[in-house]
């Protein structure tokens, strides 16, 4: 039996992965003609990640604390 991963997590991680892509690209075009909407994005972004970051964490943590059975 092989470990079970929360592939529901890992969607939602890559989905909002997508999005802080898209707030930095923003930002960066943004960045000269208006550095608040610039810092605004980058801000929203870097939430984003914290959020992702968790995600992922949750899922290593599941992983980890189920037992590996190696099939021989």
């Amino acid at each position: 039996m092989t470990n079970q991963v929360d592939t529901n997590k890992l969607k939602q991680a890559e989905a909002a992965s997508s999005i802080v892509k898209d707030m930095i690209t923003s930002a960066i075009e943004q960045s000269a003609a208006n550095t608040t909407l610039c810092l605004e994005a980058l801000k929203q972004a870097s939430s984003e990640v914290a959020q992702i970051q968790t995600l992922i964490s949750q899922v290593q943590s599941q992983m980890q604390t189920q037992p590996s059975y190696s099939e021989e």
